[in-house]
């Protein structure tokens, strides 16, 4: 039989069983998985133990493994489908911390389904979205064959780790190590977003990182304002000149070579994305705001999508406490992430940055700067056939086509997964903007769960009978 003829009675199961599926989220959403407060590693390596038991009940052999942080899983499904494809599946069972803990409107680690202001049933959870919910809309959807059929329609590779939110600082030597036992055609992830509530995405890009720390130094203790005011370079004068030039009049970036390699999106896509009329009273006016900072030559959706970026993420100088104090400071320092795009060399937008400002610096000043994230951009080819096999199957679920989109956010395990082990990423999820992941009150539509499970049998049932 083809998985397209067993799809009805899995996806009919999945219907009966749904009660049982929300139960089993509810039990992995009440384990205090936070990876970035060690008072909580017990209960990252409970979460591992318990996803580990949990797959291995569908015919994965599961082992929990150890890195030099918290545990990762690996699970290998129990039946060799030669003629088919064998996709690596990622997800992580680790969640931020839940601070501040006054701003929920109840405990975060007690899961319930209760009504949004708009109707809505959502589950509200911390990791309710990300990544628990969305890693067990696939866990699901290979119980729901397992149970119908007896076996998976193809070779499933499940990868789990509890590090993403710490930045999967020990994943990488962890892939190496492993990567034998990560062979696959092509991997999938589950840790993005649908368009809205009834349409369904496949994320096509991912924008890259760049993430700098400069310090710039000039007299050698703070200074009295009225004494040295006027002779005395003040730091924070300097360093904030220097920012407020990175972007000129019309939001392009103005450092030297930022742009080099960057291609414009294919004119078809750029259509389609046109369609979608995503305008500034959509994406901005729920935050307060208005008017696109972007490049002005740019739509909207581009500008937050496709295109790089250069932002200030902190500043800090001088005094800052209650009061007044008139110094002129030693010392300021900024923090700046930048967003790449396809075509562009992080390594090279790094050093383009520091040139930028070490060369606007008074001689009389000093610059510091300080690593921290890099990952380069990914783009999936548009031709890619596993791309086309879900884009179908989704559809067929939702009754709306799925699109593809860029995300502006960065992934940084999809360009381990190119890096390491060779395999281009299908990035599908079921999030919505208004999951407040992060935040105090995370949720997980509902309707979100349930269909993100039948989406993946679908999907499953697609790769399978698709020609490779």
């Amino acid at each position: 039989m083809t998985a397209a003829s067993q799809l009805a009675s899995v996806l009919d199961h999945i219907d009966k069983d749904f009660d049982n599926s929300l139960e089993r989220l509810f039990t992995l959403l009440r384990i205090k998985s936070i990876s970035a407060d060690s008072a909580f590693d017990a209960d990252c390596k409970k979460a591992a133990d318990h996803l580990a038991a949990d797959i291995a009940t569908i015919g994965f052999e599961a082992n929990v493994l150890p890195t030099e942080g918290h545990p990762a899983i690996i699970g290998k499904s129990d039946v060799a489908k030669s003629n088919g494809a064998h996709v690596l599946f990622y997800g992580h069972y680790d969640v931020q911390p839940v601070d501040p803990l006054n701003l929920w409107n109840r405990p975060p680690f007690d899961p319930v389904v209760t009504k949004h202001a708009d109707g809505r049933d959502i589950i509200v959870a911390r990791g309710a979205e990300d990544d628990k919910g969305q890693l067990m809309t696939f866990v699901e959807a290979c119980r729901a064959w397992k149970s119908v059929t007896g076996s998976l329609p193809i070779d499933v590779t499940i990868l789990i780790e509890g590090e993403e939110e710490i930045g999967s600082k020990h994943f990488g030597p962890f892939l190496e190590k492993h990567k034998n036992d990560l062979k696959a055609d092509f991997a999938l992830v589950c840790d993005t977003s649908m368009w809205d509530q009834n349409t369904p995405a496949i994320t096509t890009a991912l924008r890259g990182l760049v993430y700098e720390e400069v310090i710039v130094k000039a007299a050698n203790r703070d200074l009295h304002s009225g004494i040295f005011g006027g002779g005395a370079q003040n730091p924070i004068r300097v360093l904030t000149r220097i920012l407020g030039g990175i972007h000129d009049d019309n939001g392009r970036v103005t450092i030297p070579g930022f742009y080099d390699g960057v291609k414009d999106l294919p004119a078809d896509i750029r259509a389609q994305w046109e369609k979608l009329n995503l305008t500034p009273d959509a994406f901005l006016k729920p935050i307060g705001l208005s008017i696109p900072a972007g490049e002005t030559d740019r739509l909207l959706i581009e500008q937050v999508s496709s295109r790089p970026t250069a932002d200030i993420n902190g500043i800090v100088g001088g005094y800052t406490g209650e009061g007044s104090k008139t110094v002129i400071p030693a010392q300021a320092s900024a923090k700046i992430s930048f967003r790449l795009v396809e075509g562009q060399d992080p390594a090279k937008i790094r050093k383009a940055f520091r040139d930028y400002v070490t060369a606007r610096v008074p001689a009389d000043c000093k610059v510091e700067f300080l690593d921290h994230a890099g990952a380069p951009a990914i783009a999936l080819d548009w031709g890619m056939k596993p791309l086309a096999a879900a884009k179908r199957a989704l559809t067929d679920e939702w009754g709306r086509d799925a699109l593809l989109i860029g995300s502006g956010a960065s992934i940084p395990i999809v360009a381990d997964f190119k890096r390491t082990l060779g395999l281009d990423t299908v990035l599908i999820g079921f999030g919505l903007d208004d999951d407040n992941i992060h935040s105090p009150n995370e949720k997980y539509d509902l309707k979100s769960f349930h269909k993100g499970i039948r989406s993946w049998a679908r999907i499953l049932a697609a790769f399978a009978d698709a020609p490779r």
